[in-house]
Formats: structure tokens, C-alpha cells, sequence
């Protein structure tokens, strides 16, 4: 018993004189199924609805200034089976409320991203993008990269200068312009003619030739964006500001967290061989016969790339 005792004495000891470091407590990874309460810390609540089962995954919607309203219908069903989604409003986007200082700049953004998973109480997560929002998800990647389990960018622009030449260029193919040399003399600035040619494309639904293989894919999205408020500001800012145009291909190889790249044949908004410019080390991408909303005009397509990404996350343990 004396024997006992003098051990258990010189076991506290030890733990006295070297005490060991507290084992980490694991960061809760499930979360309810709702809409959280989500407010950023320069007082902008925003939008989210939480839904699905498996790895948790945000998604970063495009616009700018759109919304997540449309992909969680058209996409969800292709997605909520594998994969937590996390369908966020952009602040001045969709049900988010606007900036009361209208701060819009990339840094706010990736922020509110960050301070999203730190409310929600992940430890990390998969990072999904459309459109323009790959700009936000690249930086994000590139800032915290132990954060970012997997980054999936869908149709995904990475350089606005290359998405905005691909719309002039095709956009001339679809639409009748008084003065088409104006358009292709490239001694004009990039901005300016990309601006004049906007009127036309919308004038002669040359945006939807762009984006769409068929009208019927072009009906679905446009039914599906019916419940979007259409009050945020983040769209008459995203292009103004010169955040969003530097070149973020440039990021690419130093991101190292698997990468899925979801490009469609037909994307002319963006550019069909826009995803060629993409450095990233541990990339996988899927081309499909699609026009810019893969999850509309190929979903069976779209989702049997996604799950098979998503199985080897599970798998590595990312």
C-alpha cells in the first residue's frame, strides 16, 4: 500500500514539474440542418441555408452579386447527398443584407468567409465556387490553406481581363453591333468595349447564347433566380472594383489542397479553354458538353465528377 502511494505521489510529481500539453478538443463538424444566424464583425448579417449530409461545404455563388438561392435548387439534388452544404448570400447579394459602408473589396469578402466557418465551428471545409465567385474561393485557398479540405470550381473565371475578351469575342458571333471594328480594335481599352457591348447582348439575348446550350436550360435558371430580392449592391461594385481583376491564375500553384476544375465545352462567358491557364498542383478537371451552368445542362455529368472528388477526400482523410 506505502508502495502505491509513493508511486501515485511521484506520478503527480512528474505532472507538476512537466505537465503535458492538453489533448485538442475536435472541433464539432456536424451541424443542424437550418438558417444560422450569421453576422460579420462589421455588423452585415447574412443569408445562409444549411442542408445536406456528409462533408461540410460552402458555396460561393457568382454574379457578382447574385445569389445562392438558384444553385441550392437547380444543384442540390446532384450535391446534398454527399456533401453539408452551405449555400451563403454574398454580403450585398441575394437575402444578405449591403454594407453599410458599401466595403466590397476582395479582403472583406474573403473575411466574411473565414468568420462564417469560425461562427459555424468548423475546423475546415470544402470550398465550392460558380462564375465569378472562384475569385473569392482562390484567395480564400490561398490565404487559408489549412482551412480548405477541397476546392471545387465550377465554370470558375480566374482572370476577368480572359472572361471579359471570350464575351467580346463570341458575343460579336451572336449579336448585330453598328460598328464591329470598334469592338475588335484592341488599341481600345478592355472595359470600354466590353461596356458598349453590353446593351446589345442583353437587346438580342445574346447572354443567353453565351451561357446556354438551350433555352430550356436558360428557363430553368431563370425561374429558379424568381425569389432572389434583387436589393444587393455587390454587383454594381464587383467589376468596378480593382480587386476582382487582378490575375488569380497566378495563385494557383501554390495551392496545394486537391482541386476539382468543372469546365463546359460551350462556356463562352468565361471561355472554354480558360481552365488551361490553371497551375494548381493537385488538380482534377472534368470537361463536360455544357454551356456555363454544368449543373443545369449536364447534372448527371456534373454530379458523378463531383461525388467521385468528394469519395476521395473521405478517403485520403483530407
Amino acid at each position: 500500500m506505502l508502495h502505491l502511494l509513493r508511486l501515485g505521489f511521484f506520478v503527480t510529481l512528474l505532472h507538476l514539474l512537466f505537465p503535458q500539453p492538453l489533448a485538442a478538443v475536435p472541433t464539432p463538424t456536424r451541424l443542424a440542418n437550418g438558417t444560422p444566424l450569421l453576422t460579420t464583425t462589421d455588423g452585415v448579417r447574412l443569408h445562409a441555408n444549411i442542408s445536406g449530409r456528409g462533408l461540410p461545404c460552402v458555396f460561393v455563388h457568382g454574379g457578382p452579386g447574385a445569389w445562392s438561392g438558384m444553385p441550392q435548387a437547380l444543384a442540390g439534388p446532384s450535391l446534398e447527398d454527399r456533401l453539408q452544404m452551405i449555400w451563403l448570400d454574398q454580403r450585398g447579394s441575394g437575402r444578405s443584407q449591403n454594407a453599410p459602408d458599401h466595403n466590397y473589396s476582395l479582403d472583406r469578402m474573403v473575411q466574411d468567409l473565414e468568420e462564417v466557418r469560425q461562427q459555424l465551428g468548423l475546423e475546415s471545409w470544402v470550398v465550392m465556387a460558380h462564375s465569378f465567385g472562384g475569385t473569392i474561393a482562390t484567395e480564400y485557398a490561398a490565404r487559408y490553406p489549412q482551412r480548405v479540405r477541397g476546392l471545387v470550381l465550377i465554370n470558375c473565371t480566374l482572370y476577368l481581363h480572359e472572361a471579359m475578351t471570350s464575351t467580346l469575342t463570341h458575343g460579336l458571333r451572336f449579336v448585330q453591333v453598328p460598328d464591329p471594328a470598334f469592338f475588335l480594335d484592341e488599341s481600345k481599352p478592355l472595359d470600354a468595349r466590353f461596356g458598349a457591348l453590353m446593351p446589345h447582348l442583353t437587346a438580342q439575348q445574346g447572354w443567353q447564347k453565351l451561357q446556354y446550350q438551350t433555352e430550356a436550360g436558360h428557363q430553368k435558371v431563370t425561374a429558379a433566380d424568381q425569389g432572389n430580392p434583387g436589393t444587393g449592391e455587390f454587383g454594381g461594385y464587383g467589376f468596378r472594383l480593382p480587386d476582382y481583376h487582378k490575375d488569380f491564375t497566378l495563385l494557383t500553384p501554390a495551392i496545394s489542397a486537391p482541386v476539382l476544375v468543372i469546365t463546359g465545352t460551350t462556356d463562352y462567358c468565361v471561355g472554354p479553354e480558360h481552365y488551361r491557364l490553371f497551375r494548381f498542383p493537385n488538380q482534377q478537371v472534368a470537361q463536360l458538353q455544357t454551356g456555363h451552368v454544368p449543373f443545369v445542362e449536364a447534372p448527371a455529368a456534373f454530379r458523378n465528377a463531383v461525388q467521385r472528388f468528394v469519395k476521395g477526400l473521405s478517403r485520403k482523410g483530407a
